[in-house]
C-alpha cells in the first residue's frame, strides 16, 4: 500500500492522481517522460515501457497499436475507484464538505477503457494493470457546469491510496475478470447481473472478450447473443483455477 505525496510535479502538466501513480510505480533506475519512437512515455525500463493512463484510453490507443507495432513490449495503468470519496471546494479551494461515494468500482470496470484496444488485447507483449484506488474527487460548482451534477463540475482526482493490483498477462488473465458463476452458455444481461453491472458495460466487456477470441458466439436466447468460453484460449481453466481474478502488487 502507498500514500500520495504532494499533488502537483512539473512534468507535462501532469493531473495529481497521474504524477502520483507514476511516483508509486518507480523503480530506482526507471526514465521518465522519455521519448521513445516519437512518443513520450511515463516510465521506461530496459524491459518494459510503462504507460499510466487516467484520463481514458481511447485517445492513446493509436500509441499503443503504434508501439506493439514496433516490437516494445507495454504495459498499460489503469486505476479503477474502489473507493471514491467526493470533496467540494468554493472558487478560491476553500473545503465545503467531504462525503463518500456510494459507487464503488470493481476490476470488472476495466473494460469500459479496454474497449478502445480491443483488437490489441492477444498481442504477447500488451500487459495490463488495473489498479485499485482510493481517491479524492474535488469538484467546485460553476454556473455552466454539467445538469447531471447540478453544476458541480471535477477539478481533478488525488489519490490516497493503492489498495490493490490486478494484473493482466495473457487471454486467460483477461478471462478470468469474468464471475465464476456464470451460466453456461450467458448473455449480456446474464453478465451484468453476476457483475452487478450496468448492462452497456456487460456488453463492452463481452465485445473485448469476443474479438480476443475469449468467447465466442453460441447462439441466441429469443433476441439475445449467447456466448461461452473458448476452450482453445484457456479461459475456463483460468476461471476455475483462480476464481475470478489474480491480484498482486506491480513492484513484484
Amino acid at each position: 500500500m502507498a500514500t500520495a505525496a504532494a499533488p502537483w510535479i512539473g512534468t507535462l502538466r501532469e493531473r495529481p492522481l497521474h504524477a502520483s501513480l507514476k511516483r508509486w510505480y518507480a523503480l530506482p533506475g526507471d526514465r521518465t517522460e522519455v521519448p521513445v519512437d516519437g512518443y513520450v512515455i511515463d516510465l521506461v525500463r530496459p524491459d518494459v515501457l510503462i504507460e499510466i493512463q487516467t484520463r481514458g484510453l481511447s485517445s492513446a490507443r493509436h500509441k499503443v497499436a503504434a508501439l506493439l507495432e514496433r516490437g516494445h513490449r507495454l504495459r498499460i495503468v489503469l486505476p479503477v475507484a474502489v473507493e471514491l470519496w467526493i470533496v467540494k471546494v468554493d472558487e478560491n479551494g476553500a473545503l465545503l464538505g467531504r462525503r463518500r461515494s456510494p459507487r464503488h468500482g470493481r476490476p470488472g470496470d476495466v473494460f469500459a477503457e479496454l474497449v478502445s484496444i480491443a483488437r490489441l488485447l492477444p498481442s504477447p507483449a500488451l500487459e495490463i494493470d488495473v489498479v485499485l484506488v482510493e481517491i479524492d474527487e474535488l469538484r467546485f460548482h460553476a454556473p455552466d457546469g454539467p445538469w447531471r451534477r447540478r453544476g458541480w463540475t471535477v477539478l481533478e482526482r488525488r489519490l490516497i491510496e493503492v489498495l490493490e493490483t490486478v494484473q493482466i498477462r495473457g487471454l486467460g488473465d483477461l478471462a478470468s475478470l469474468l464471475p465464476p458463476d456464470l451460466p453456461d452458455p450467458f448473455t449480456t444481461a446474464d453478465l451484468a447481473l453476476a457483475l452487478g453491472c450496468p448492462r452497456r458495460l456487460a456488453q463492452q466487456a463481452a465485445y473485448c472478450l469476443r474479438v480476443a477470441e475469449v468467447i465466442d458466439v453460441a447462439g441466441k436466447r429469443r433476441h439475445a447473443v449467447e456466448y461461452r468460453l473458448a476452450a482453445t484460449r484457456g479461459g475456463s481453466a483460468a476461471i476455475d483455477s483462480m476464481g475470478g481474478m489474480r491480484a498482486t502488487q506491480p513492484r513484484a
